[in-house]
């Protein structure tokens, strides 16, 4: 199928076929008390949650896990203990703050947390632990270090993907034929959306015989451009000017607040290039980049949480890994908003059966950074 060059609305709204959200909570066992929600909790339950660096406010993956763990203790009628952390040095102390107040889950958020988090699920394995990206596997033998630890992870090459065919499409419609993409810290949960992306804009060009060109990522190599950390800061925008600077009309920063710079350095480019936003439905999340968030590649970290929680509350809790994916609607692309009527004609169909194909198992999309 080839995708016209002009712009025009497209015949099916992305928002239907790929915006899903995840639902479901587990059975409640006996001894439970009732909740203001109509929902039963077991008795004494009390939901923790402990942020990375990035803080609540990051408009990515603290935040999407806060709203996650806040909306299950609203309709569960209990109040959730957040513990920000401003620095790595916090890690430590905010998860001995949380067995310190008799938290019955604690939930990471980030493999940053990862040591401090086996660490404490080994001296208290009456409480239960999810950590969210990664896999709790510090001796490498395949399983959580602790057999109280949740891994909440996510397969967003697929997600990924179709973000990168979005990126191409936009690229080729306006003559350009150049995308880029940077990250913050070379780990296996931010170098799998720059797979993705990257794989997606080559399915592009071998379905339309074009030659949409990708900078800041080598998948074959795995090295490209990252910022070292996941502050919005002079060197995360000095990265992304670099990659602006290639000419690139498409630009997808991984890494919460880095897109921040990235929207800095289109604002001072005087150019039209747009970005792609990463965890959350960024122009949602941040209203003041909206006009630049072509579309986001979600990771639907808070429904998830919700999911973790819930079922915890009512005495379900189980430590099977969490891996979301297209098909269990854990990852996914948010709506095109207001560029929704400036897309390629058919891009929006096409996005929809490559998502359908991937799922049905005809289109095999994954990368060596994929959870195992």
């Amino acid at each position: 199928m080839t995708i016209s060059s002009t712009r025009k609305l497209a015949g099916v709204t992305v928002a239907a076929s790929l915006a899903l959200v995840l639902a479901g909570c587990g059975a409640a066992p006996e001894a439970t008390t009732p909740t203001e929600g109509g929902k039963t909790a077991v008795a004494g339950f009390k939901p923790c949650i402990v942020s990375d660096d990035g803080g609540w406010n990051d408009k990515s993956f603290n935040e999407s896990a806060k709203n996650g763990i806040d909306k299950a203790a609203q309709e569960l009628g209990v109040k959730a203990v957040e513990a920000e952390s401003s620095s790595e040095s916090d890690y430590g102390p905010n998860m001995q703050s949380m067995v310190g107040q008799n938290c019955t889950l604690i939930i990471a958020v980030g493999y940053k947390l990862s040591a401090e988090t086996i660490k404490a699920a080994k001296a208290n394995p009456s409480i239960n632990f999810a950590i969210i990206d990664d896999s709790a596997d510090a001796d490498g033998d395949g399983k959580p270090d602790a057999d109280n630890i949740k891994p909440i992870l996510f397969n967003t090459v697929e997600a990924a993907y179709l973000g990168g065919y979005a990126a191409a499409a936009w690229s080729h419609q306006d003559g350009v034929d150049k995308v880029g993409t940077f990250g913050g810290l070379q780990i296996p949960s931010v170098a799998i959306f720059m797979d993705g992306f990257i794989d997606g804009v080559k399915k592009f060009n071998e379905d339309n015989s074009t030659n949409v060109a990708t900078l800041g990522w080598n998948v074959d190599t795995q090295k490209g451009s990252f910022t070292g950390g996941f502050t919005a800061n002079d060197t995360a925008k000095q990265t992304a000017q670099g990659i602006l600077d290639q000419g690139v009309d498409v630009i997808l920063p991984v890494g919460g607040p880095i897109y921040k710079s990235a929207a800095a350095a289109i604002k001072d480019s005087g150019k039209d290039t747009v970005m792609m936003g990463v965890d959350s439905d960024l122009a949602v999340a941040d209203p003041s980049v909206a006009d630049v968030t072509l579309v986001s590649i979600m990771k639907r970290i808070d429904s998830a949480v919700y999911d973790t929680v819930m079922s915890a509350a009512t005495g379900d809790f189980d430590v099977t890994p969490y891996i979301g994916t297209l098909k269990n609607e854990g990852v996914g692309l948010s709506p095109f908003h207001d560029f929704e009527s400036k897309l390629p004609s058919g891009l929006t169909d096409k996005l929809a059966d490559l998502q359908k194909q991937i799922i049905d198992g005809s289109l095999t999309v994954t990368s060596t950074n994929s959870p195992k």
